[in-house]
């Protein structure tokens, strides 16, 4: 369990290095402009990071939306479709720097709370509809002269205020004088999903994020799947108790809520849980608690 704990947080700083890998951005207060930031990251990782060598699909998707005339960001539409194919919420799970960030606060001694179903199901929808107002208000909600907004970036988005907000008005006096209450409420929005990241583990990722509800629109059908061996599962719950997303793991493994971090997979005691790119399904790795009751 620790190995696979290990090995996945060595992929996620390496991720994050690669994505932020502009270092010179760090000491000289500058965001990197290079041929590189045309393309995007297939994770929430802000423009303004100083360290940041590509866009993140999000804002350029409102970006685009939000001009005059309302257009499509099909590179970032692509580069997430492609992802989200292939790997689904492994994305998540492996390559989002917020999303480590999450991991790494809830590490911090404190109580853990687990949601109950029901409430927990619902509050779940909440980025299925930040995700459509992502898509749709950049065009719906616009001035005079029909120039929408990045409305999720410009207003809602913890990343960007972590990532690129906090960084330069600690190395820009004149923007800190400039800080006014659209950067009070953005970093008391900051603080909050850090501080519900420290007690609910993946706050962000669970209940709002909407890269996380576009990427779970693929789970079932990506070419990376998990597997439970309905032959080897002895029913003990250790996947589930270990499950950071609090998946029914046993009846829903590939569900969209699962960020295939592989916990469930390390913590099984008899090897019944894989992960693979299956050329065909397998009839003895379905609904396993079937066969249980």
């Amino acid at each position: 369990m620790r190995r696979q704990s290990r090995l996945r947080l060595l992929i996620q700083l390496c991720a994050a290095a690669l994505f932020n890998g502009y270092f010179a951005g760090f000491t000289k207060n500058k965001i990197y402009t290079g041929q590189l930031k045309k393309g995007c990251v297939p994770v929430l990782n802000c423009y303004s990071c100083p360290g940041a060598l590509g866009s993140c699909p999000i804002g350029s998707l409102q970006t685009l939306a939000a001009g005059k005339p309302h257009r499509i960001s099909f590179y970032a539409l692509g580069t997430l479709l492609l992802f989200g194919t292939v790997l689904g919420r492994l994305v998540c799970g492996f390559l989002c720097p917020f999303g480590l960030i999450q991991d790494l606060l809830h590490r911090i001694p404190a109580p853990k709370l687990r949601v109950p179903k029901a409430p927990d199901r619902i509050l779940r929808c909440i980025k299925y509809a930040v995700l459509l107002a992502v898509l749709l208000l950049p065009m719906l909600m616009t001035d005079p002269f029909g120039f929408g907004e990045p409305v999720f970036c410009k207003y809602f988005c913890p990343a960007g205020t972590l990532e690129g907000g906090i960084p330069h008005l600690l190395r820009n006096p004149m923007l800190r004088k400039l800080a006014g209450a659209l950067f009070s409420w953005k970093f008391a929005v900051l603080i909050a999903v850090l501080t519900g990241s420290v007690f609910i583990s993946r706050f962000f990722c669970r209940y709002f994020c909407p890269l996380g509800a576009f990427y779970a629109l693929f789970n079932r059908f990506a070419l990376y799947q998990m597997h439970v061996d309905t032959d080897k599962c002895n029913g003990c719950g250790a996947c589930e108790a270990h499950c950071p997303m609090a998946v029914d793991v046993l009846r829903q493994i590939n569900s969209g809520e699962c960020i295939r971090c592989g916990k469930c997979k390390a913590a099984c005691p008899t090897g019944a849980i894989r992960s693979s790119f299956p050329l065909k399904p397998d009839s003895r790795q379905q609904n396993p608690q079937d066969e249980l009751s």
